[in-house]
């Protein structure tokens, strides 16, 4: 009994969360579902008015779901270029002292509180970018993709830094050996043998920015426009749950318009996690 004892309570743990996720599930579409009694999928998803307040509500995502789009891509253009050389550095180029260093400073850096960095974004980063580019806002897409950016940062250079030092020390052997030097070695065979494993931290890092609620809720600008350029205030959809969410009387088209833009999100996530999953899949049947 003592040796089962274990195997009973991870598989009790495991049913236990498997059964919240469910119920959570369940939940978010109950009281997602029901917006589509007010207005048709086409007019949800590519209606370019958000006036849910007005009579009857106009609840046109579009504005909501491109906001959130264009945060999360700018984001990811500031910091995956800046992620990846970071991790070579930490695998490949640092001393191991400062590696040793480095490493945990990184993971420590991934658990900053969003909120803190929504705050710079708002009291630093919006009056500077207001002086210097002389906008009537410094709440922008600019600013809260640099936000993002800077939070992401630490996420996608630490996995990436583990896939890269996860590749056999025997390759670069025998890359030295063949007279490569240290930066045709980490380009031609190192990268290209953590290439699954990086694009996979990659692709989380953009699932934790597009899912990130407080950065753009407090400094994207909050207007639920389509922006034409990176000086225009954006309202995405998690910053807009967020904001909305507790103003609004329950089992409202509201209310369940909010519930259905989690949907929305959810699915969205699903989709990277499934192509980090074949990409992760794919790279060890290369190997």
């Amino acid at each position: 009994m003592k040796d089962r004892l274990p195997g009973i309570v991870v598989k009790g743990m495991s049913s236990a969360g498997i059964f919240i996720m469910i119920f959570i599930l369940y939940f978010l579409f109950r009281e997602g579902i029901p917006v589509l009694k007010a207005v048709t999928l086409k007019d949800l998803f590519f209606g370019d008015l958000w006036y849910p307040a007005e009579n009857p509500p106009v609840l046109g995502m579009f504005p909501l779901i491109v906001g959130t789009l264009a945060v999360t891509a700018a984001s990811s253009l500031l910091a995956l270029p800046f992620s990846l050389l970071i991790a070579v550095f930490v695998s490949e180029v640092a001393p191991r002292p400062v590696r040793e260093l480095l490493k945990p400073v990184l993971e420590l850096l991934g658990f900053f509180p969003s909120i803190v960095l929504g705050f710079i974004g708002m009291v630093v980063l919006a009056p500077w970018l207001q002086e210097t580019f002389d906008m009537l806002s410094g709440l922008n897409l600019l600013n809260a993709s640099v936000l993002l950016g800077v939070l992401t940062v630490p996420i996608v250079s630490s996995l990436a830094e583990e896939a890269l030092s996860a590749v056999p020390a025997d390759l670069r052997d025998a890359s030295y050996a063949l007279g490569a030097t240290r930066f045709e070695t980490t380009r031609k065979v190192v990268v290209p043998s953590a290439l699954p494993g990086i694009l996979s931290a990659s692709l989380l890092g953009v699932m934790r920015a597009l899912g990130e609620t407080m950065v753009v809720l407090m400094a994207a600008g909050g207007a639920a426009i389509i922006p034409l350029s990176i000086f225009d205030p954006v309202r995405p959809l998690t910053s807009t749950i967020a904001a909305e969410m507790g103003e609004t009387p329950v089992g409202s088209p509201h209310y369940a318009a909010l519930f259905f833009g989690g949907i929305v999100l959810l699915l969205m996530t699903l989709g990277i996690n499934l192509l980090s999953a074949w990409i992760e899949k794919k790279g060890k049947l290369v190997q």
